[in-house]
């Protein structure tokens, strides 16, 4: 790969980065701040329901955080862009569309149709 491809796709990952992070920070200030205590039931387990979902969706968060960090190493190894079943390069569609992706579309499908299966 090009590296002002590997620019592009580096800035890209490291804004999505930056923005995770920082919603992650929002989330731990929110939780520790909002010290609420609600004497009625429902609103408790409403709350309790709320805060497990944006749980949920932190540690989501989270693994995608993980995943872009291991394609920042990889575009600094220079090995962004190679698909790790087969080998070849992942089509400049694809890494747009989803950067840490670590497959090639056919391998990918191929995977998914595999899974589908069990």
């Amino acid at each position: 790969m090009e590296q002002d491809k590997r620019e592009y796709f580096k800035n890209i990952l490291n804004e999505e980065l930056k923005q995770l992070l920082g919603e992650a920070g929002k989330t731990v200030t929110e939780m520790t701040s909002d010290a609420s205590s609600f004497p009625d039931p429902t609103d408790r387990a409403t709350q309790e329901s709320d805060r497990n979902f944006e749980l949920r969706i932190r540690d989501r968060e989270r693994k995608l955080i993980n995943k872009i960090k291991d394609a920042l190493d990889r575009i600094e190894a220079d090995e962004f862009g190679i698909c790790d079943d087969c080998g070849e390069e992942i089509g400049e569609a694809r890494l747009k569309a989803r950067p840490v992706t670590t497959q090639c579309i056919d391998c990918k499908m191929a995977a998914e149709e595999k899974e589908r299966r069990i």
